[in-house]
This record gives structure tokens, C-alpha cells and sequence, in this order.
């Protein structure tokens, strides 16, 4: 499969109904965009992949502004590479795939911009736990509170049984 093209913003919102899937690079996070995918072909629906990069800190001390830029320019091409391996490994586990993924990946929180692109989706596929450092709940931060607050339902997929 050939590396699909990559937006750097949201979704449209007027791009109409379809399957999101937030991807952090996490385990969860590719099994949910496996069982996304099988979601989007299921229900004939567009894919939208989207992977945010929390570039931290918020505030930049000045003379450092091109310093930290570089920084989420280098996060934005990792998590690029890592969506799109991401991608092709899930279109290679799941059979007759016909579904054309849109890759979004965008520097910001994940919650507010998961939150904001759930408008209008048929579903939302998140993984259980990410790549946040606290391996003991089983429900992690940003899919708990999507669980609550996403505009459109959720599908939270658990990773498999040890």
C-alpha cells in the first residue's frame, strides 16, 4: 500500500458522516483503528484516522519560538510515519478492504480535538489505554473523557487478554 496523503487539520466539518478513529501509536490505539476500519467497511462509510501531537509546553519562552517549532515539525513527520504504518498494517489484517482512509495529523490536545471532530461522525474508535504512563486504569484519560463528553457514539476496544 502507498503512503496515503496527510492533513495537518480537522476533518472538514462539512465532509459528512463517517468513522473516526483517534491513533496515538499505542497497541490500543491500532487495534482500534483495525476494528475502525472493519467499522467503516461494515457500514460503507469514509474512514477518518486522526492522531493529535500535544506539543507541550503551551507557552514558549522567547528567542525559543523556532526552536519549539522544530519540535512539533518533528513530532508532526514521526506520528505521520507511525499513522501511515499504522494504516497499512490494519488494511493488511482486514480482508477486502475497500475503505479510503483520511489521515489528519494535527498538534494540539487530543481530547479537544477528538471532541471537536466527533461532531457529525457515526461513530467514534478508541483504544482503551494509550501511550499515558499510568498502565493501571483501564480506562485511559482521553478515552474516559470521550466516553462522556464525543458528540457522536463511541466504540472503546480493549486490547487482547493476557
Amino acid at each position: 500500500m502507498r503512503p496515503l496523503p496527510v492533513s495537518h487539520e480537522l476533518p472538514p466539518a462539512d465532509a459528512g458522516v463517517g468513522v473516526l478513529v483517534g491513533v496515538d501509536g499505542s497497541d490500543g490505539s491500532l487495534w482500534a483503528l483495525e476494528r475502525a476500519l472493519q467499522e467503516a467497511q461494515v457500514h460503507g462509510l469514509p474512514l477518518r484516522v486522526l492522531a493529535a501531537v500535544n506539543p507541550t509546553p503551551s507557552v514558549v519562552t522567547p528567542g525559543l519560538e523556532d526552536v519549539m517549532q522544530d519540535s512539533v515539525d518533528r513530532l508532526l513527520v514521526g506520528m505521520t510515519d507511525v499513522v501511515q504504518r499504522g494504516v497499512a498494517a490494519a488494511c493488511a489484517n482486514v480482508p477486502g478492504v475497500t475503505v479510503a482512509p483520511t489521515l489528519h495529523v494535527v498538534a494540539g490536545d487530543p481530547i479537544t480535538l477528538l471532541l471537536s471532530a466527533s461532531a457529525r461522525q457515526h461513530t467514534l474508535v478508541l483504544g482503551a489505554r494509550g501511550n499515558g504512563g499510568f498502565s493501571r486504569l483501564l480506562v485511559g484519560s482521553v478515552a474516559s473523557a470521550l466516553l462522556f463528553h464525543a458528540l457522536c457514539p463511541v466504540l472503546l476496544v480493549p486490547g487482547p487478554k493476557r
